[in-house]
């Protein structure tokens, strides 16, 4: 748990506590993970109870809205726990757009924002598209001006947790008008006539929430459900990125760690040729280097969230956080590889820990951006501010 990183009290209460709670959905894996990613009935709202009770609702929102008001360490504190659960279980700890308290109108604030912090209601963005993945530029989306409102056209991929949400977060491009060209964030309910589910595919990972296509047919939505202004929707989608890449790399710090405790304990205790097996060296170096890059990982994360509650300059943030992002996710990569190997015919059984990881924490090298993708952002900064500013 890290106990030698400096926190402060309240910090390691909210580690600690977030850990608990991790322990609490690690038995229900296997059972989700041969149930299609679903729990028995009742059991998902017993630990949402659960999540409220220990104060990790809502934990990047502000407080004065009802949110935990958690700094950018404590989130990943809590992330990094959670990443220690397979089958999205530790998604019931909810995280909703923190771009948005500051932008929002009060209609929105009222309508979505807060009923949202309190666990009423939940959110899924419409951005990616078929032609359009880490180069958003590239969306074909539209939003035109129809009188008092907007029409909203365009076909949406990997629309995360569309099926357990009841209003979307839709990206377009303005078509005519003063800012022709430019990106808009909308806000609206899926049940608004227009909004239909194209298909909903299988992916590699076993989860409650489903990623479907969804068309946006001539959705017509009122100004208010304009998100700022016009032309600021690529600056929420940046803004969102940060947070979500830091968080990406905190529950891989998790995901590794269970990883790493697993496979030692089952080397320890599994026999080949009269001794245990972690008396090998080819296993102890496995573990060895997971363990090394695990420790480099967490000290980059950790330090990243640190910068971000002392307000480093944005653009360093946001290399930071692609920095983080990339070096723990194929960190948690190449540890979940090596417990495989560990674990040998046992690790390539989907009730075990490491075959459930192998194919999980694959997507966190491609979604909120590719690791292809953090490397072109962390070489630009690095030519515009030299080496100096990124790395401290």
């Amino acid at each position: 748990m890290g106990q030698s990183y400096p926190m402060s009290e309240a910090d390691r209460e909210i580690q600690t506590a977030a850990r608990a709670l991790a322990d609490e959905l690690l038995p229900h894996e296997v059972e989700a993970e041969l149930a299609g990613g679903e729990l028995p009935e009742g059991l998902l709202e017993e630990h949402r109870r659960r999540v409220a009770e220990l104060g990790f609702e809502a934990i990047n929102m502000p407080k004065e809205l009802g949110g935990g008001g958690f700094t950018a360490f404590q989130q990943v504190l809590v992330q990094e726990q959670i990443g220690r659960v397979t089958n999205a279980l530790g998604w019931v700890v909810h995280t909703p757009a923190s771009w948005l308290p500051k932008v929002a109108t009060t209609e929105q604030l009222d309508r979505w924002v807060v009923p949202t912090i309190r666990g009423e209601r939940r959110e899924c963005y419409a951005i990616t598209e078929e032609g359009a993945g880490s180069d958003v530029d590239a969306i074909k989306a539209t939003a035109t001006r129809d009188g008092d409102g907007y029409l909203l056209n365009g076909v949406k991929w990997h629309v995360t947790s569309f099926n357990h949400a009841d209003h979307v977060f839709f990206q377009g491009k303005l078509a005519g008008g003063a800012n022709a060209g430019a990106h808009a964030m909308f806000v609206l309910d899926l049940d608004t006539p227009g909004v239909r589910v194209v298909r909903t595919p299988a992916y590699s990972h076993t989860y409650p929430y489903h990623h479907p296509v969804v068309a946006f047919e001539d959705v017509r939505v009122p100004a208010g459900q304009l998100i700022g202004a016009e032309g600021d929707g690529m600056r929420f989608a940046y803004e969102w990125f940060r947070y979500e890449r830091l968080m990406i790399a905190a529950r891989c710090l998790g995901a590794a760690e269970r990883l790493i405790e697993e496979a030692t304990a089952f080397a320890r205790e599994r026999h080949a040729y009269g001794q245990p097996i972690f008396g090998y060296q080819g296993i102890q170096f496995m573990l060895a280097d997971s363990l090394t890059e695990l420790w480099a990982a967490r000290l980059m994360t950790y330090q990243t969230a640190h910068g971000i509650d002392g307000d480093l300059d944005v653009k360093v943030q946001h290399a930071q956080c692609s920095m983080a992002k990339l070096y723990a996710s194929e960190m948690a990569g190449r540890v979940a590889d090596r417990a495989v190997q560990i674990f040998g015919g046992r690790g390539y059984m989907r009730e075990n820990v490491a075959e459930r990881f192998y194919r999980e924490l694959r997507v966190d090298r491609i979604w909120e951006g590719t690791s292809e993708i953090q490397r072109s952002i962390i070489a630009d900064q690095l030519a515009k501010r030299g080496a100096g500013p990124l790395t401290g």
